[in-house]
């Protein structure tokens, strides 16, 4: 998958997404999205302690390797949603974040 086809799903997920939302204001939607993201991060932590079996038993015993890419999947899919309901140029973002981080560490530009 290219990034590009990320963002487009993210405009469509965000459209479908509307109808719970349509009758919130913009400050609430972002609200709720920081919200959903700290759960999304929460389940991911959950996996990530089942992954290296740091989990009570109980919980390891209904550990499945498969769920982990996905809560990865949903931490990014939500943070996408945030991000566009915050305006954020994320493309934009990622790039000036990279630069920075190569220009601190004496990386390659990756352009």
């Amino acid at each position: 998958m290219e990034f590009r086809d990320l963002l487009r799903f993210i405009e469509i997920q965000d459209g479908r997404l509307k109808r719970y939302y349509s009758d919130l204001e913009q400050e609430r939607v972002v609200l709720a999205r920081t919200i959903k993201l700290t759960e999304e991060l929460g389940e991911l932590c959950q996996e990530v302690l089942a992954h290296c079996s740091l989990q009570r038993k109980q919980k390891l015993e209904d550990y499945n390797k498969e769920k982990l890419p996905e809560e990865f999947a949903d931490v990014l899919i939500t943070a996408l949603l945030l991000a566009k309901s915050m305006n954020v140029d994320v493309e934009k973002a990622l790039e000036k974040k990279i630069q920075k981080i190569n220009k601190r560490l004496g990386g390659v530009d990756t352009r």
